[in-house]
């Protein structure tokens, strides 16, 4: 069985997709800290031809408070600013008409758990891409917060009954293969290749959302551009 540990992130680059279609099972990791200005709620859309960040406001966010417990600000009228953005951005987009309403849908969900919104819309992207991944958060099953970094990710394996670990290639020097090899668990990084589709004219911006991705590709284009990594 192969496992995947990554935090929640909120309509993630491609690169965090790849990584959970890789794998059997995929941990949520939300009870480890909140990182201020990190991508669990933002990422980067095409606009003019550059990137252009958008943020969902949270509540009382913190460094001292576990992901779990942030809450969205639910005051302010951000989907709705944040759907006009998409609108004008992308209504040119080839796969507009199939993408807005699922963007729609999960962007009006309504939740204000940050980790259970970020849940929700990874489910429902992976439903419309076909992606059978099997998703955990963390927060509800392996009780393990005493453990720490490498020894924690280990104890989830060993939980998991996974023989096989796959981690994001920035973290290669956070993890010993040695260590994972005492118990029987094969580790791998994933790096992904070059990615790279037509957009709106002029030079393509690399590592947008997946928003991004999925409104210039058909779901066989953007299968295809999930294959596009090699594991070290």
């Amino acid at each position: 069985m192969t496992l995947a540990i990554m935090q929640p992130y909120l309509f993630p680059y491609i690169g965090y997709f790849q990584l959970m279609k890789a794998v059997d099972t995929f941990v949520l990791y939300d009870d480890v800290a909140f990182i201020n200005r990190g991508w669990i709620n933002r990422n980067n859309l095409l606009n003019n031809g550059k990137a252009q960040l958008f943020t969902i406001p949270l509540k009382d966010a913190s460094q001292n408070k576990l992901i779990r417990e942030i809450s969205i600000d639910t005051q302010q009228k951000w989907r709705d600013k944040l759907l006009k953005t998409i609108q004008q951005t992308y209504r040119k987009a080839p796969q507009y008409a199939a993408v807005y309403p699922l963007l729609e849908e999960i962007l009006q969900f309504p939740e204000e758990n940050i980790s259970t919104y970020i849940l929700n819309s990874l489910v429902q992207i992976n439903a419309y891409l076909g992606i059978t991944t099997k998703l955990v958060p963390s927060s509800t099953i392996y009780e393990n917060q005493d453990l720490k970094a490498q020894e924690r990710i280990l104890d989830i394996c060993l939980q998991e009954k996974a023989d096989h670990y796959i981690n994001p290639i920035g973290g290669k020097e956070l993890y010993s293969h040695e260590r994972f090899a005492e118990h029987q668990i094969r580790l791998n990084f994933i790096r992904s290749e070059k990615v790279e589709y037509p957009q709106l004219g002029g030079d393509f911006v690399p590592w947008l959302s997946i928003v991004d991705v999925l409104m210039f590709n058909t779901k066989e284009q953007v299968d295809e551009l999930l294959k596009a990594y090699v594991l070290e």
